[in-house]
């Protein structure tokens, strides 16, 4: 006669029940909150993902914007949402690394309340200006341009975005002094930045291209540490002398905590298979994206370098949200 334990017995109940889960699961539309409004380069890749996605699962993914407060509408939204995988968030630089610091007072605690499902792309940085009234060329050449200047001021798409950050970073490594103009989201900043209001911002590829293409903005140098194909002939800040220096927008798919883990692994599997899609992988190169991927596991290691790295700019920097 077998003896079962009642130890044993409750793990194969809630295995079986995990099993039931997964296995039922999506039984209806699955919600992507994407915290930006829409038309921007976080709403396009969670489009252009999720129509793959859909595939995967079986069922609608719908798009939700919820912008506002520095991704945190969104991020509340999700974080408080039922941990059944049929609401997911795109997270990125801000939700998971700069706002921890940015704020004094979250709403809810991205660490806690967030679970990873696997990293999407990483935006690489352009430092770019208006060829009109900034004549540099090159890195040595803006450096030079901007220390000659009597005052100096920057663009960005608000206060604490990865582009202001990203020139905190530059900031503190070569001592540029140059203010600070947030706006609200990167199309009026692009847009002032052309129009000859502020001079130069760091820019992320996918805003930056068709601005480039058409020769209204010209960029000095990527703030990654290799060339990206869409703009090869654009070299890295890096190889230009300014060593080290690497900035990026990225971001990835998060759930609430809770979600149920064979949930998670599901949706890990159709977050990969549509990454590596012909068609999601065509629209990554023309935007100049970096698909990222990986697992759950690998996107929390990433999400703790970024929260560090960040951490010690904005404190540098004494850059604060509230």
């Amino acid at each position: 006669m077998t003896v079962v334990s009642r130890r044993t017995t409750l793990g194969a109940a809630l295995l079986a029940l995990c099993t039931t889960a997964a296995w039922a699961y999506p039984d209806k539309p699955v919600e992507w909150v994407v915290p930006y409004p829409a038309g921007g380069g976080s709403d396009v890749v969670a489009r252009t993902v999720g129509e793959q996605m859909a595939k995967s699962l079986g069922q609608t993914v719908i798009i939700n914007n919820k912008p506002g407060a520095g991704t945190n509408i969104g991020a509340d939204y999700v974080a408080k949402s039922k941990a059944d995988g049929h609401v997911m968030l795109t997270a990125d630089t801000g939700t998971l690394a700069a706002n921890p610091w940015l704020f004094s007072k979250l709403s809810y605690n991205a660490e806690k309340d967030l679970a990873p499902v696997g990293l999407i792309a990483r935006f690489p940085l352009l430092l770019v200006v208006n060829p009109q009234n900034v004549p540099a060329k090159n890195w040595k050449e803006f450096r030079l341009w901007a220390a000659n200047q009597p005052t100096l001021n920057y663009a960005s798409p608000g206060t604490g975005s990865p582009h202001h950050l990203a020139m905190a970073l530059l900031r503190e490594k070569t001592g540029i002094a140059a203010g600070h103009v947030p706006y609200r989201g990167a199309a009026p900043a692009v847009q002032d930045v052309i129009g000859g209001q502020v001079p130069f911002m760091f820019l992320d590829t996918a805003a930056a291209y068709p601005h480039i293409l058409s020769g209204k903005l010209r960029a000095v140098g990527v703030a990654s540490p290799a060339r990206i194909k869409t703009f090869a002939d654009i070299p890295t800040l890096d190889e230009q002398g300014l060593k080290g220096f690497e900035a990026y927008a990225w971001q990835g798919l998060v759930v609430p905590t809770g979600t149920p883990a064979p949930v998670v692994a599901q949706l890990n599997k159709a977050l990969q298979e549509a990454l590596a899609h012909t068609t999601v992988k065509a629209r990554f190169q023309v935007l100049g994206l970096e698909s990222l991927g990986g697992t759950p596991e690998q996107m929390k290691a990433y999400w703790q370098r970024e929260q560090a790295k960040w951490g010690e700019v904005i404190k540098a920097a004494n850059i604060k949200l509230d």
